[in-house]
């Protein structure tokens, strides 16, 4: 009789607590490892004040050869607001809640054109100072408050030139009491509470160089050139040129009086500031960088261009002229190769090798803890396969030992004697005698 044991497999135990708070701790210390090789967060910070890098780029270049630098931007073209384009513009509205939600402009100015106010009923009442983009106090006043006044007023600066839009938001609220009239904020906005037919002021200030006139814009735009030979500092780096909308030019070091070096006259006029640099040296290698700063706009960029002098192209062969019978030289074709440019965008940091060198130390780290993690894994595992393996031994020996006993039952050889001397034969003895003796053993058997 077979006996079969039923077992049951051991399932994969979930991460340990501590193992999971070992994971959380080294993926910090990666990170601050991360912030202190990296210089790039350093770089955020330290940009600011230089502009931001918009564009980086390597330039290889034969000597003998003329590089030219690109550096173009339109927001720099210069478009100066003497014929009073409207390029400024200040509206204000009012958004009203009840009855019925409803958006209504009060009235909008400009430098070039006078205020316009769009509800007849207003007209004479409700008005912003004549000289807002002058001082730069664009408020609106609204004489003798009525209750239909009441609502969200919103004030709206924009400058079409720059790009720029700036609001600010004002409630008004109207009661017949005196001893509700106040002013306060309520988290969101300034609340202002009117009487009934006085006058109020809503405020809208900005004094901005950007919004006012009678300011040399032309004075605020400049672009500059920087020169920064292999081996100097970004802060010792020789200035070039230096550009000014106004039409002013500055130039620095003999390279722009020997004409080796040329900027566009008309660069403001068409966003092109790009460098031309003729019968290149090897004492011309080197980062150069554009500056643009356009502070009426608050505009700050920078694009820089590491140039590489190699060798000169090599001088083409050349042949004798080949006579033929009828006097008349074979027409002959000289292929000569253009100059190779590479373009690779260089990182802004100032320790490259320093930034490298901190990938590497946080890959291997990385890599390192991985291993370290199998190996635990895997010694963990183990064991438990030993230990399942001695608790499965163990239980098969009980099974087998105390699940179910069967008395093994003598058997005694039967009585062979004649019980009856009757028979005819001896097939009938020898099936009589069997099954006595399977009567007796079932009999010990189930008892």
């Amino acid at each position: 009789m077979s006996v079969s044991a039923h077992t049951t497999s051991d399932k994969l135990l979930p991460p340990l607590p501590a193992l999971r708070k070992k994971m959380q701790l080294f993926m910090t210390l990666l990170q601050i490892v991360a912030v202190l090789f990296l210089p790039g967060a350093w770089g955020q910070s330290g940009g600011s004040a230089l502009g931001v890098v918009v564009e980086a780029k390597n330039i290889t270049l034969p000597a003998g050869s003329k590089a030219v630098l690109p550096c173009h931007s339109p927001r720099m073209v210069w478009t100066q607001d003497r014929l009073k384009d409207r390029q400024r513009v200040v509206h204000w509205d009012l958004v009203r809640s009840s009855p019925e939600y409803s958006v209504e402009r009060v009235l909008d100015m400009s430098p070039g054109a006078r205020q316009r106010v769009y509800n007849g009923f207003n007209k004479g009442r409700i008005s912003i100072p004549s000289s807002a983009f002058i001082d730069g106090n664009f408020s609106l006043i609204i004489n003798n408050v009525v209750s239909t006044d009441k609502g969200v007023y919103t004030c709206n600066l924009h400058h079409h030139y720059c790009q720029i839009h700036q609001s600010i938001q004002i409630q008004l609220n109207v009661t017949k009491s005196v001893r509700k009239e106040k002013r306060y904020w309520d988290g969101e906005k300034t609340v202002f509470v009117v009487l009934l037919g006085k006058s109020v002021v809503l405020p809208c200030v900005n004094r901005r160089s950007l919004w006012r006139e009678g300011l040399q814009e032309d004075q605020q735009q400049v672009a500059h050139w920087d020169f920064q030979p292999p081996g100097v500092r970004p802060d010792k780096a020789d200035r070039l040129v230096d550009l000014y909308a106004s039409g002013e030019r500055r130039d620095y070091g003999p390279r722009f009086g020997q004409s080796k070096m040329s900027v566009e006259e008309d660069a403001f006029t068409l966003g092109d500031f790009s460098l031309s640099i003729a019968g290149l040296m090897p004492d011309d290698k080197g980062l150069y960088s554009c500056h643009l700063h356009h502070h009426y706009c608050g505009l700050y960029e920078r694009r820089i261009f590491r140039l590489t002098v190699g060798p000169p192209p090599p001088s083409a062969p050349t042949t004798a002229p080949r006579i033929f019978k009828n006097d008349v030289p074979e027409p002959r074709t000289e292929v000569v190769e253009g100059p190779r440019v590479v373009n690779v965008i260089l990182p802004e940091q100032r320790g490259y090798f320093v930034q490298h060198l901190g990938y590497f130390l946080a890959t291997f780290l990385l890599l390192a803890f991985i291993v370290a993690v199998v190996i635990v894994l895997t010694r963990r595992r183990k064991n438990r396969g030993l230990e399942y393996d001695l608790r499965r031994s163990d239980r098969g020996n009980v099974i087998s030992g105390g699940e179910m006993s069967i008395d093994c039952t003598e058997l005694r050889p039967c009585n062979q004697d004649p019980l009856n001397s009757d028979y005819k034969n001896n097939l009938l003895k020898e099936r009589d005698m069997t099954k006595d003796c399977n009567r007796d053993f079932d009999g010990k058997l189930w008892k």
